[in-house]
């Protein structure tokens, strides 16, 4: 299915409680999503078996990718292989596009279940 998007800025949710993802497009071989987060929000820091390709449109944190944490902004770009680390902290309002392949599975979210839980990013 072809996909287009005008404006993520118009497509951009946030939630006061978590994290929140706005699907832009998925194929069988990838899922596209714009992740939004208000400052202190995170996605936990979890290794699923998927790729990810992670740019951070707006906003500031810090971002866990494979064996590196960097304080990031917009413009930063980070591709992760399968079953490594990957994590997001926002420190300001941030939005960030990912590319997710394959598509992830229930198995592959269960340790970012188990963070938001716990109320820890790492």
């Amino acid at each position: 299915m072809t996909a287009f998007l005008a404006s993520y800025r118009a497509a951009a949710s946030f939630a006061r409680g978590r994290f929140t993802t706005v699907p832009v497009g998925q194929t069988p071989r990838v899922r596209v999503l714009l992740v939004c987060l208000e400052p202190g929000q995170f996605i936990p820091v979890h290794h699923p078996s998927v790729d990810l390709a992670i740019v951070i449109l707006e906003g500031e944190g810090r971002l866990v990718a494979g064996e590196r944490e960097e304080q990031v902004g917009p413009g930063a770009v980070a591709v992760v292989p399968g079953d490594q680390a990957r994590g997001v902290l926002a420190t300001t309002r941030m939005t960030a596009l990912t590319f997710v392949t394959p598509p992830p599975t229930d198995t592959d979210h269960a340790e970012v279940t188990e963070g938001l839980r716990r109320g820890r990013w790492r």
